[in-house]
């Protein structure tokens, strides 16, 4: 990996798309730490050593790289970008011009990414109100502590310019991403998402260092880390191959088709979205409880269903756990459809040695889909609730690289640098050729 760094450094072209890429990781960071306006900012460095961000909150904060729990102007992150594409993809299930959009190639998927870019202004629009009001009325459901005085001056226009200041926000992270994938290396909102990560390691540790026996702690986790990134390489890397023959066809005097090759299907399908879903759907409950006011009924969802808040939860992390793998196959079954892929192969002349074409097809891929869908859920699962085993153990600490940070992490590292390795191998022959 260093290696290909280096080579790639030595490269011109290539060096200046990763120092393009790294300021641009630069100016988002930067804005993660410029608070909106009307923030009290006294009240605010309080809440920054203090606050402990639950539930969707504390994904929002993660994606964020810690922007929430600052009140930045990036504090929403990219998370509406990457729900309104989650509900793009959706839609092309159920919108059959969205999905005749899809088929068309490029002018297809030009349109769908501006609908996407509208949906993500609607939607910021939408979180950063609810982020305002759920901090007028119930800052602890957010923060985790009580924060009174945050924002003084409730007035309606200075809510409309924080409203403004976050979808801003939002529409210019989204610019830097899309600057990244064009004039960058890799995906650029892949990137921002690992750069918000990777940025809260150092406070993690710390957290964990400062505790009783805390470098025995730390090296453990250390240690932890270490083997489950090993074990998401494997099974990120992990795919079933199904052969596929394509017979030879005679047009004219060309003869086509007579190749082998085959359909990988992951055993991890789905990606993050399973584990997105289930906690957003975890923190709904804990939030209409706070917006309604309810003691009881809060307390009541606290103690159950918040897997989050500085305490292990049995029932939160078995919920968790169920969903998650619900999802993975509600997620699955929505952007791999078996009946598409075993038409395609027919038009074609594609077939499976052993399996006629298509319906009989269509089924041995449902089915081959359905098992190896079993285990990728279930490591799915296991990866959502480590932070929450930890909390067994080490009460109140956020396990570092836990849940999906860890997935998206690895899962980003390793596609910027197969990208990386592709265009040094693209050089690499186009000097062997002019030579």
């Amino acid at each position: 990996m260093f290696r290909a760094f280096v080579n790639a450094y030595k490269v011109p072209e290539l060096r200046k798309k990763i120092l393009f890429t790294f300021g641009i990781v630069a100016v988002y960071r930067l804005g993660s730490f410029i608070p909106i306006p009307g923030v009290d900012f006294q009240v605010l460095q309080t809440l920054r050593e203090q606050s402990a961000t639950a539930g969707a909150a504390g994904l929002i904060n993660l994606f964020s790289g810690g922007a929430l729990s600052q009140l930045a102007i990036f504090a929403l992150g990219i998370m509406p970008y990457i729900t309104s594409s989650i509900i793009m993809q959706l839609l092309t299930v159920v919108i059959p011009r969205l999905e005749r959009w899809q088929k068309e190639g490029e002018s297809g998927t030009k349109r769908i990414t501006q609908f996407t870019r509208y949906l993500t202004v609607v939607l910021a629009v939408l979180q950063s109100t609810a982020l305002l009001v759920v901090i007028g009325n119930a800052p602890e459901q957010l923060f985790g502590v009580a924060v009174p005085g945050l924002i003084p001056d409730n007035s309606w226009y200075i809510t409309a310019l924080q409203v403004l200041t976050l979808t801003a926000g939002t529409a210019f992270v989204m610019y830097l991403g899309e600057l990244v994938t064009q004039r960058g290396i890799g995906n650029g909102i892949s990137l921002l998402i690992f750069a918000s990560i990777i940025s809260q390691l150092p406070s993690q540790g710390s957290q964990l260092l400062n505790r009783d026996n805390g470098p025995v702690i730390l090296g453990v986790a250390l240690l932890i880390v270490l083997l489950l990134i090993v074990g998401v390489v494997y099974v990120e890397q992990a795919q079933r191959r199904i052969p596929v023959q394509y017979a030879k066809r005679q047009v004219g005097r060309r003869t086509y088709g007579g190749t082998s090759t085959y359909i990988p299907l992951k055993v991890n399908q789905a990606g993050v979205i399973p584990i997105i879903f289930a906690s957003s759907l975890l923190y709904l409950p804990s939030l209409v409880a706070s917006i309604a006011g309810n003691p009881s009924v809060t307390n009541f969802i606290d103690r159950y269903l918040n897997s989050t808040g500085g305490t292990f939860s049995p029932v939160a992390t078995v919920l968790t756990f169920l969903l998650i793998i619900f999802f993975a196959y509600f997620y699955t079954s929505i952007t791999f459809n078996p009946t598409d892929v075993a038409d395609n192969m027919k038009k074609y002349g594609g077939f499976i040695p052993g399996i006629r074409p298509g319906r009989p097809t269509a089924e041995y891929l449902d089915r081959v889909l359905t098992r190896i869908t079993l285990p990728g859920s279930i490591y799915l699962g296991f990866l959502a609730i480590i932070p929450m085993i930890a909390l067994a153990f080490v009460p109140g600490v956020s396990f570092p690289l836990g849940g999906s940070a860890l997935l998206i992490a690895v899962g980003v590292a390793l596609e910027t640098m197969k990208q990386l390795e592709s265009q040094l191998m693209q050089r690499h022959y186009e000097g062997f050729l002019r030579s």
